[in-house]
């Protein structure tokens, strides 16, 4: 067999051994971010749903807990084998598609210093492993289109119903490859027993979620309208979207992914595969319609990282060929470099203000909320340990009779979490919040009287309690203004706790 038509096994373990070495020497910077201490309260109370996530994430942070420890490191170890995994696979399509060695280092390369790529795979959350279930897909449509045996399809489907299991997003492929198919010859792949047979494969394996939300009265579903009828996410515009992945993908590597949506579109040699094209299309187009965040179209990219290497190696132009082969690569290794502080944290917090207030104009908000001197996904690191510290005090101030009746509410699982997570050091119980999973969790047998309370508003306080008093601050320099405020002290509740539950109920 000719070696510049299968992947090169050494190379590709190269790639994806250097991607985790990043992640490995990195991801114990700063703390630990909002989410991963969510997901680990979620891993606290495993189920087969959560009211905003599937079951996956919270699995896969139990299991590291139990078997590592609570470590920066150990929670963020599987997500840099998947940012690992993730750069592999863009290798990999390039070879499917019909690219040689330097198609697969030139995909390899981009994805593996794409901002959006290196942020997920640093951290413990659901979108790491998305991109290794949704290339999964693609992979198995490919090999169904190049080989003809329709039995991909149940690849498909195994791969399809894993990734429900990690995030609803995997909907969206699903949707954006049939109406792919829909619109090309190869539809005629879609007439078949094998196609059925991947779908029921992806049915059995989400049904003990889909069950689960069905007996919860499917909360994702009012979850998800409610943020959709929101000013939550940032509002985007399908230009804007456009313009946020180079960002996210890193602006010189949009050469590549741009030949990469060419080679599926337009090019004859990609003609067969054109459905991937159609479906990315049809994905970005869908995500823009329903408010969704511009990252949720990151996972697409490997395939079209791997199609637009193949495009660009094909290039014989005399001019064209060294600025290909030499200037490229090394313009995307240059920009990756300068630009990866913004998505990993390699420089001390302090030196990062200064560093980004150099570059400018590279952060990117999928959120409305306001931020600081840190964008969200730094800010989201800072406060937490603070903010057990200071509710510690508060607690530790009560006589050891009302300590019996103390309930620590919070507006939102972020802080609920931070408790939960550090609270155990200082001897504080378990949080309660309305806010997304905690309230399925409920508030708790105890007879509560009275409760330590952050991110609430005095004047509701007021209509719940007979007493309320400020006692205290929470928010560091660098954590997000919504995080900073007061903690209340509030006695003599007016109503039994599970009474007012229902009203506590924030799915957003």
């Amino acid at each position: 067999m000719n070696p510049l038509r299968r992947p090169d096994w050494l190379l590709v373990g190269s790639f994806a051994a250097l991607t985790i070495l990043i992640h490995f020497l990195t991801n114990g910077g700063y703390g630990y971010f909002r989410d991963e201490l969510y997901f680990m309260a979620c891993g606290d109370h495993l189920a087969w749903g959560y009211v905003d996530l599937p079951p996956m994430v919270a699995l896969v942070a139990s299991f590291s807990r139990a078997t590592m420890g609570d470590s920066l490191f150990a929670i963020r170890f599987f997500p840099a084998l998947a940012g690992g995994a993730t750069v592999a696979i863009a290798g990999i399509l390039a070879w499917e598609l019909g690219g040689g060695r330097f198609a697969q280092v030139l995909a390899m390369l981009a994805a593996m210093l794409a901002p959006a790529y290196l942020g997920v795979a640093n951290l413990l959350t659901m979108n790491a492993f998305d991109a290794i279930f949704w290339m999964g897909c693609v992979w198995a449509l490919i090999r169904a289109i190049k080989t003809g045996d329709p039995r991909w399809w149940l690849m498909f489907g195994a791969s399809a119903g894993l990734g429900l299991e990690n995030k609803e997003s995997m909907v969206f492929l699903g949707f954006g490859i049939v109406a792919g198919l829909a619109l090309v010859p190869d539809r005629k792949l879609m007439l078949n027993r094998w196609f059925v047979l991947g779908g029921i494969v992806a049915l059995l394996l989400f049904m003990p979620t889909l069950v689960w939300q069905a007996m919860h009265h499917f909360p994702m579903y009012e979850e998800l309208s409610n943020v959709k009828g929101s000013t939550k996410n940032a509002p985007i515009t399908l230009l804007g979207s456009m313009g946020v992945q180079v960002l996210l993908m890193l602006p010189p590597s949009c050469v590549v992914w741009a030949s990469g949506l060419y080679f599926f579109l337009l090019s004859a040699r990609g003609r067969k595969f054109r459905a991937i094209g159609i479906a990315y299309l049809v994905i970005d187009v869908a995500f823009v319609i329903l408010k969704g965040k511009a990252y949720y179209i990151a996972p697409f990219f490997p395939v079209l990282l791997g199609a637009g290497a193949v495009q660009l190696e094909s290039i014989d132009g005399r001019g064209w060929r060294p600025a290909i082969r030499y200037a490229l690569p090394a313009v995307i290794v240059i920009v990756g470099v300068m630009l990866a502080p913004m998505a990993i944290p390699v420089l001390p917090v302090e030196t990062f203000i200064r560093y980004q207030r150099v570059l400018g104009g590279t952060n990117v908000r999928f959120e409305t909320s306001k931020t600081g001197v840190l964008a969200q996904n730094y800010a989201d690191m800072f406060g937490w340990p603070e903010m057990a510290a200071t509710v510690a005090k508060v607690y530790d101030s009560l006589p050891p009779n009302e300590r019996a009746q103390t309930a620590i509410f919070t507006s939102n699982y972020g802080e609920a979490a931070a408790i939960d997570f550090f609270g155990p050091r200082y001897g504080l119980p378990k949080a309660i919040s309305g806010h997304m999973s905690y309230y399925l969790w409920g508030p708790g047998d105890r007879d509560i009287k009275v409760g330590i309370v952050i991110g609430a508003k005095e004047e509701d306080l007021k209509q719940t309690f007979g007493s309320v008093e400020q006692v205290a601050m929470v928010g560091t320099e660098y954590s997000m203004p919504f995080e900073h405020g007061p903690v209340y002290l509030c006695r003599d509740p007016k109503f039994p706790i599970k009474q007012l539950w229902p009203r506590a109920k924030v799915y957003r």
